[in-house]
């Protein structure tokens, strides 16, 4: 038997393994996004084909078992042809198709900027997306929370479950007013509204602050007294 190479021990060959495991990785991802985005836009094809065969023709409730079976036994391997999932792939397209652009843009074209984010997360998670959000607004919120973070599927349950949504819009932003009078330095508490056209931001003061923000924050007339000492 020959002796086994000895390995190569150079700083310059582990940095280019590294490199190359990187490439690798990213070669990887980028595959299964498009094989992800392609499936995906044949399930939206399906989902409108299904909407619309239901909607004008009289091929009676059994549609959908008969359309299920006739796929398995063409595609046998082909996990997304079920008959629960072919109630899901209806469902996931009325849900963004109604009264929404979305549903207007061919898909070969992906021209809206939603139907693009919504092809680039697994299909699990849109299933997920759509049982649990109310709204369209809402559920491209946590498509783009999801792509931006690269959340699993059980993360983003868990953030949905805790209702993230409805906490980044209820939370305001807090910030401090000073104001120079004759011999008085004044202070006030005050929450921004940024809800407005172009930008422009409203303050309402302390006596509209949430109980809870005003008990973990020190009072004026301590912030006053501080500032006064420190002149």
């Amino acid at each position: 038997m020959g002796n086994k190479p000895s390995r190569i021990k150079s700083a310059d060959y582990k940095v280019w393994i590294i490199d190359l495991e990187t490439r690798l990785r990213a070669v990887q991802l980028k595959a299964a996004v498009s094989v992800n985005s392609a499936l995906l836009e044949f399930y939206w094809e399906l989902g409108a084909d299904i909407v619309e065969k239901q909607k004008n023709s009289t091929w009676g409730s059994g549609f959908l078992q008969q359309l299920n079976q006739d796929l398995m036994a063409e595609f046998p391997e082909m996990k997304g042809s079920s008959y629960r999932n072919l109630k899901y792939i209806r469902q996931w397209y009325q849900f963004y198709f109604e009264d929404s652009a979305i549903g207007q843009q061919a898909v070969a074209q992906l021209e809206n900027p939603s139907l693009s984010e919504i092809i680039q997360i697994p299909w699990g998670h849109n299933l997920a997306i759509v049982s649990k959000c109310q709204s369209k607004t809402e559920a491209l919120y946590y498509i783009e929370k999801t792509i931006r973070h690269g959340w699993s599927r059980n993360v983003l349950v868990h953030q949905m479950e805790n209702k993230l949504w409805m906490r980044e819009g209820d939370q305001p932003t807090i910030g401090l007013l000073l104001c120079k009078k004759s011999d008085r330095l004044m202070a006030e508490w005050a929450l921004s509204d940024v809800n407005k056209p172009i930008g422009i931001s409203e303050y309402q003061l302390t006596h509209e602050l949430p109980d809870e923000i005003q008990s973990s924050l020190p009072s004026i007339e301590q912030i006053e007294a501080e500032l006064m000492g420190n002149e």
